[in-house]
């Protein structure tokens, strides 16, 4: 299957990943820290290395699994969230987060305990899996959203900072490919199984791609969805006029795309309110 892609960000997209794995240890870190003064306050008698290990084994099971959330909004972008697909994939994700994080502190706990003499005892998994995936949902949930506002910010920076080169995206048909900045895509719309990328120029090449799959990918450059059939780049609109029943015309310089009704938030950013 063919499909566009975005070149040129390799290194956003790097310190996108760093940046949201950064905030996903300190936040982990932080919780830890907060969880072990919590066990020591509330159970005097118990040794001082228990709470630590108890959290520390949780984190380190956490921090292993940070990739899980990464390869989801990658096979499952955030922006696609109205998707059956997209919840199926997180869904999905979450389960075996949790499941791989209780099994990781479970070992660590075991051999840990077994060093010095001693049985760790857990519980029942029946009683005890529901509860840690209740706390998993968070931690998942805050994870992939670090990485997901992480590489949001890193791939806008692309697109705006003017030292560097610009962002382009590759418009894929077949074995040929053709790479154009972002900034000279006035707007993308839909045709049957194929995407058409309307250009400054007035070329307007196909490509075979869902336009959600597009939007996914230039969202994070100013692109916003004004029909089920258009995506615009907010920054090349030029005028912007009713049209009757709550639709609208979106001018482009010499390009006209619909704006409909259906889409309340895509007419509020156009008018910047």
């Amino acid at each position: 299957m063919t499909g566009g892609a975005i070149s040129g960000t390799n290194g956003y997209r790097q310190n996108g990943f760093l940046a949201g794995a950064s905030a996903t240890v300190a936040i982990i870190l932080g919780v830890s820290v907060v969880n072990v003064l919590t066990i020591q306050h509330d159970k005097p008698g118990l040794d001082w290395w228990e709470s630590w290990l108890w959290e520390g084994s949780s984190a380190v099971s956490i921090i292993a699994l940070m990739w899980v959330p990464l390869l989801a909004l990658r096979l499952a972008p955030a922006e696609l969230w109205r998707s059956p697909r997209t919840w199926v994939v997180h869904g999905a994700a979450l389960l075996f987060w949790s499941a791989a994080h209780v099994g990781g502190f479970l070992l660590i706990r075991h051999a840990a305990y077994g060093l010095v003499g001693q049985t760790y005892v857990y519980g029942a998994l029946s009683d005890e899996f529901p509860y840690e995936l209740r706390k998993d949902l968070l931690s998942y949930t805050v994870s992939a959203f670090a990485f997901w506002a992480s590489q949001r910010l890193a791939l806008q920076s692309a697109a705006i900072e003017p030292d560097r080169p610009p962002a382009t995206f590759d418009i894929r048909d077949g074995a040929k490919i053709i790479r154009v900045a972002i900034t000279e895509i006035l707007a993308v719309s839909s045709t049957g199984n194929y995407v058409e990328v309307h250009l400054v120029d007035g070329h307007k090449p196909l490509m075979r791609s869902s336009l959600a799959a597009v939007e996914a990918q230039l969202s994070p450059f100013g692109f916003v969805r004004t029909h089920r059939s258009w995506l615009i780049s907010a920054a090349r609109v030029t005028a912007l006029s009713p049209t009757g029943s709550g639709d609208y015309a979106v001018q482009l310089g010499s390009l006209e795309a619909p704006l409909s009704r259906r889409f309340p938030a895509a007419l509020m950013r156009l008018r910047g309110g």
